[in-house]
């Protein structure tokens, strides 16, 4: 008789094995053997539970946009104000757990997939309008309607942007610097008024 949540078991030890396997290929360039032979599990079982490699990376990406979301609203959870949600959500977007290589690899993986999949676009677009949202929730108490579009635009772009630079090159500014230079935009669009938030 099965173990009850076997499969639930399963599925995330595939999971973790895929970003694990992604991240030290540094690419999509693996098999679903090398992805089951890490989790201890055989092929087959493998495309029992996902049906392919693209699912099984499917489900990865979710699992690390679902630990970025919690980690999203664990941050929020401990301020109260507006600015200070928002610098939760650009704490997590730099917190030190996205710099993991597995990670990196998975997310840059990611955005090439998006290219080339309907449903790793969708998936991106999913990440990207809840970042918008999350964005614009707060900043619409600082800023008019069509200002606050413009803001959560930018940071968006900057918070995704430099991450990728920072994820590709070794000269690109610490992490610490990259969170300073996103609120350093956020200060200007406030018009330098004090960040105490």
């Amino acid at each position: 008789m099965p173990k009850i949540g076997a499969e639930a078991v399963r599925r995330k030890a595939m999971v973790e094995a895929a970003i694990i396997e992604i991240g030290e290929a540094g690419s999509l360039d693996v098999t679903v053997s090398q992805i089951a032979r890490r989790a201890g599990m055989s092929p087959a079982l493998a495309h029992h539970y996902f049906g392919s490699k693209d699912q099984i990376f499917l489900a990865a990406m979710r699992h690390i946009l679902k630990l970025y979301g919690q980690s999203v609203r664990r941050r929020m959870a401990e301020v109260c104000t507006p600015l200070g949600r928002i610098h939760a959500i650009i704490d997590a977007s730099f917190a030190p757990d996205q710099f993991d290589r597995e990670v990196v690899a998975a997310w840059l993986t990611f955005y090439v997939r998006a290219l080339q999949s309907a449903e790793a676009s969708r998936l991106l677009q999913i990440y990207a309008r809840r970042l918008h949202s999350n964005l614009m929730f707060n900043l619409r108490a600082l800023f008019d309607a069509e200002t606050a579009q413009s803001v959560a635009q930018g940071l968006a772009a900057l918070i995704d942007g430099f991450y990728i630079r920072h994820a590709l090159q070794d000269f690109a500014p610490a992490q610490s610097e990259v969170r300073r230079l996103v609120i350093d935009y956020l200060d200007l669009c406030l018009g330098r008024k004090p960040l105490n938030g």
